[in-house]
């Protein structure tokens, strides 16, 4: 159960090698000795890195196989853990170049498959577990590109917009049988996934995401932006007329 600091005993990974996810991991590490972390990625080289991080920070480290675009898997990996699980964090994701995101059937549908397909089935089969077990809490990393996608990477956004969607019902559905969901809205992250890219304004860190799920677990919030300026921002980007918002340099 999450104590009264809204500190876990047993937090999940869901895309485990995710740096949000490794961040919001030590995060917790740091207030909690002893955590029990439930990394679920891809065997490899990336989930064994993590799991020897995890370790060297005093977490109780399980690795499980994980697959985004192997829907038919996720009920069995979620309800297979053995323990109840206190904070889930949905954290995979791919970004994609945006230009054959648009050009590219196969490269669309791979995105569309893992960022909102496979988010959902996750989501589903973490409904499920907060329904038997009566308590839990679903972080889903979402993103400001789903609030108003652009030209840029409108494949991306509209793939996070719907995944945001579906979160934010989750939540309303959950909220009967003791659990919850947060909705995450990060603008730019500097981390491997955007990696060469350059950085938008307001940009932010994993480490800085990461701290903001902490507080916003603690004081049961349902949706947050990070930085909290980007809510601002964002709030009146959805007014601007189209002629006007394809002019804008974002």
């Amino acid at each position: 159960m999450i104590n009264a600091l809204g500190i876990p005993q047993h937090l999940l990974l869901l895309g485990g090698t995710s740096d949000i996810a490794l961040a919001i991991a030590e995060a917790y590490a740091g207030r909690s000795p002893g955590l029990h972390v439930t990394l679920a990625a891809r065997p490899g080289p990336r989930r064994d890195a993590a799991v020897v991080r995890l370790d060297a920070l005093g977490c109780r480290t399980d690795a499980v196989d994980f697959e985004a675009t192997e829907t038919a898997t996720h009920s069995r990996v979620v309800g297979g853990i053995s323990t109840d699980i206190d904070i889930a964090v949905v954290a995979f994701g791919l970004l994609g170049d945006p230009e054959t995101a648009w050009t590219d059937i196969d490269v669309a549908r791979e995105l569309a498959e893992v960022n909102y397909v496979g988010a959902v089935t996750t989501g589903v089969a973490l409904g499920a577990r907060i329904r038997a077990q009566g308590h839990g809490v679903v972080v889903a990393l979402s993103s400001v590109a789903g609030e108003r996608p652009r030209r840029s990477n409108f494949v991306y956004g509209s793939t996070k917009a719907g995944m945001d969607a579906f979160y934010t019902g989750l939540g309303e559905a959950v909220r009967e049988l003791g659990g919850r969901v947060l909705v995450v809205r990060p603008g730019f992250v500097r981390s491997s996934m955007t990696e060469g890219l350059d950085a938008a304004p307001l940009a932010t860190t994993p480490e800085a995401v990461a701290e903001a799920v902490v507080d916003a677990v603690r004081d049961g919030k349902e949706q947050i932006w990070v930085p909290g300026t980007m809510r601002i921002v964002m709030s009146g980007l959805r007014h601007v007329p189209r002629s006007i918002f394809r002019r804008l340099p974002i």
